[in-house]
């Protein structure tokens, strides 16, 4: 089971399926409010937390007849991956993280360096901004080229024809709206999660960690703590590498799910 980030959708996959393909069943979904899901007009707080996105993964297990899976996860993706995880362990054999917000991040994330890379966050929670940000195609063009020309280790990794495609599925009626959902069920919750004690919430599922070197949103050095929360850990780095793992790099992405794939059995 393949979990996405923000700005993407399933497409975050789209050069790590082919990889793949043959050698596993692969699923990768779309979260509501993301490419061709529902986006329900719920309050954030009820139908968009990570438990909620959470229950809607476990819904599609059991939809497809899967009584566990391997769990490879990008950015959001990761939180939830983590939920899932921690509160269905029997549902998850072991996991591939890339750049995971984690909870041994702690109060990092309000240091006034983090703070600048996190505004969008902010920006996301006034109730005009998706608005603003999907007033037309060119605005959303010019709002997520930021993210992926900024946060990615190589600019000119990413495809012309690649980002039209996001491009058009952000460009829908109500898509960023759906999209940045997530971070207004989000955003009540970030300090109380600061002070997470990690033996309150250990993940002993067996773990594999790609993080991109020059990512500047989760940076690398973020990794210290991971093995108070994931015990059962490894972690690389990936020079060159930014923030988007699983179309920067690819066939390490492959390779760290073809690893947890066997420490799961």
């Amino acid at each position: 089971m393949l979990l996405h980030g923000w700005p993407g959708f399933w497409f975050d996959w789209r050069r790590v399926l082919p990889l793949l393909d043959g050698e596993m069943d692969l699923v990768a979904p779309d979260f509501r409010g993301f490419g061709d899901s529902d986006a329900p007009d719920l309050e954030p707080s009820e139908g968009y937390t990570p438990q909620v996105l959470a229950e809607d993964v476990l819904a599609l297990l059991e939809h497809l007849g899967l009584d566990s899976v391997v769990i490879a996860a990008h950015d959001i993706g990761a939180t939830v991956a983590q939920v899932l995880a921690f509160t269905t362990p029997e549902r998850v054999r072991a996991l591939a993280l890339f750049d995971p917000p984690y909870p041994g991040i702690g109060d990092r994330r309000f240091d006034p360096s983090a703070q600048r890379e996190f505004w969008y966050q902010h920006f996301h929670t006034l109730p005009w901004s998706d608005r603003l940000i999907g007033h037309d195609r060119e605005t959303v063009a010019i709002y997520l080229r930021h993210f992926y020309d900024h946060w990615s280790g190589r600019p000119d990794g990413l495809d012309p024809r690649e980002f039209d495609a996001i491009v058009d599925v952000y460009s829908r009626p109500g898509a960023v709206r759906g999209s940045i959902q997530y971070y207004r069920a989000r955003a009540s919750v970030r300090a109380r999660e600061a002070s997470i004690d990690p033996r309150d919430q250990q993940i002993t599922q067996p773990t594999v960690v790609l993080w991109g070197a020059l990512d500047p949103v989760i940076p690398a050095s973020w990794s210290d703590r991971l093995a108070d929360y994931f015990p059962n850990s490894t972690v690389r780095l990936l020079d060159g590498v930014g923030h988007f793992v699983p179309f920067e790099a690819p066939e390490d992405a492959a390779d760290a799910i073809r690893e947890a794939v066997a420490r799961s059995r």
